[in-house]
């Protein structure tokens, strides 16, 4: 079982520090293999990738928990399409900050 991310309740297919620590695991295989390929220049870029990745995952995850339901037309493919566009902006804002570009 895992916590709702809006009522701190237990769910099933909620949030849940297995699918947590996957994603991060996930995000820092390809982050790493990217670095190792070259197109990563940086550890600090590294850095963003993850960050990035972290917040845009959980976001998905609070789309999914709070308004999924509820809406017909947000359907997982459109929330999935929204976790891609949140960890960009999130990659292009804090690459700005961290001056990578």
């Amino acid at each position: 079982m895992a916590d709702s991310m809006t009522h701190f309740a237990r769910y099933q297919g909620a949030v849940s520090l297995e699918g947590t620590l996957a994603g991060v695991g996930g995000s820092l295989i390809i982050s790493l293999y990217s670095m190792t390929i070259g197109w990563v220049p940086s550890v600090l870029a590294h850095v963003n990738i993850l960050l990035s990745a972290f917040i845009a995952t959980n976001f998905e995850s609070y789309l999914g928990a709070s308004i999924q339901g509820s809406k017909k037309w947000l359907t997982n493919e459109v929330v999935n399409f929204i976790n891609t566009l949140v960890g960009a902006v999130c990659s292009i804002g804090l690459a700005k900050c961290l001056a990578l570009i």
